[in-house]
């Protein structure tokens, strides 16, 4: 008798924890949520493939002279700057673009700001004119206003109607 009751004791202990394991963790069923979806239960479902540590940090802004570095070989191509010119320009556009960083750094009022701006550009200008010659300097300023994807259709179109012209003489 003492063994029936002892197997009595153990079998419904074993199940009791089992329902209450199948109560507490969501086994069997259809699992958690409304009991559509493919993870039937189990708890959470968690992929094998590591997720990557993302940066909070902003990218730190380029400098002037990372700026002119950047683009100085697609202007010196569009606009055909030799050696000497391209230094004279990137040390001129460095120096006046510093200048405009510094000016947005400082939060002006929106009228000072653009006098300021005004002035920076009036300054840059007159260097630019004093540093290239005319034709050069006429060059980048309809570069500043096409742009420079613009510009540099416009020369292979220049170079093709040039091949194609001495082409036509021979």
């Amino acid at each position: 008798m003492k063994t029936i009751t002892k197997q009595l004791l153990v079998a419904s202990i074993l199940i009791l924890s089992g329902a209450e394991l199948q109560a507490q963790y969501g086994y069997g069923g259809r699992g958690y949520g409304n009991g559509s979806g493919y993870g039937y239960g189990y708890g959470r479902q968690r992929s094998t493939i590591p997720q990557a540590q993302v940066d909070t940090k902003e990218p730190e802004p380029k400098t002037a002279g990372q700026i002119v570095d950047d683009e100085m070989p697609a202007i010196a191509e569009a606009i055909d700057l030799n050696e000497f010119e391209v230094a004279v320009m990137s040390s001129i556009l460095k120096k006046y673009i510093q200048k405009r960083i510094e000016l947005q750094i400082l939060k002006l009022e929106p009228d000072k700001m653009r006098e300021a701006l005004e002035k920076i550009t009036e300054a840059q200008t007159e260097e630019l004119k004093s540093g290239l010659s005319e034709e050069k300097y006429e060059a980048f300023v309809a570069l500043q206003q096409k742009g420079l994807a613009k510009t540099k259709k416009e020369n292979k179109k220049k170079e093709k109607r040039k091949k194609k012209k001495k082409k036509s003489k021979n």
